[in-house]
């Protein structure tokens, strides 16, 4: 696979730095309240900006590898995180509940970025299937026209082989009765011969 551009890595680095931002959603540093909701849409958001833009510098299958393994990357960190500054993150009580729910926050911002490159495929997908057909029907007309084109040059080619056979016919039988013409004439010129050849023999 060729090398991809350096900065091409820039939304994925981004996408990595939302979904770890995340984790502050609940803490003292960022603490939104009532705007919880509002915050996290705009994330989701900008997610899916970021698989949209993703899908279409790095591709849908590499673009794909560079997304999950953004996703398990930055799991496993904010749960290394998490583990290690309970008291921060609340997360004295039931750790392995906080756990869960830090991690599908993560797996559900890389999910929309999934989302965005699923959609940039599936458009994609839709105007080349257009274009092929375009192209498939252009190709028929061509065939339509090419067939008909080649009929019309078979009945000619029939027309001009009839007329050549007619023509080779005529030539036969004009030959034929120049050749019957001759060989009466010539008979007659010979009986007229032996005729006069038999007076000459009378007269003497």
């Amino acid at each position: 696979m060729e090398s991809k551009k350096l900065h091409y890595y820039f939304t994925p680095a981004l996408l990595g730095i939302l979904m770890f931002a995340s984790n502050f959603m609940n803490t003292n540093l960022f603490k939104f309240g009532d705007n919880n909701f509002a915050v996290w849409f705009v994330i989701s958001v900008i997610c899916f900006a970021c698989g949209w833009f993703i899908n279409k510098t790095l591709g849908w299958r590499y673009g794909g590898k560079v997304v999950f393994a953004m996703i398990v990357a930055v799991t496993i960190i904010s749960l290394l995180m998490i583990s290690f500054f309970r008291d921060y993150f609340a997360a004295n009580e039931l750790l392995t509940e906080n756990l869960i729910l830090y991690s599908l926050r993560d797996i559900t911002l890389g999910a929309m970025a999934f989302f965005g490159m699923a959609v940039v495929e599936v458009l994609t997908t839709q105007r080349d299937s257009l274009v092929l057909k375009e192209k498939l029907k252009t190709y028929e007309d061509l065939v339509k026209d090419a067939k008909k084109e080649a009929e019309l040059e078979i009945r000619e080619a029939k027309v001009t082989a009839q007329k050549i056979i007619n023509d080779a016919e005529l030539s036969a039988k004009n030959t034929f009765l120049k050749k019957e013409r001759i060989e009466k004439e010539l008979k007659e010129f010979i009986q007229a011969e032996k005729e006069l050849i038999k007076k000459y023999e009378n007269i003497g």
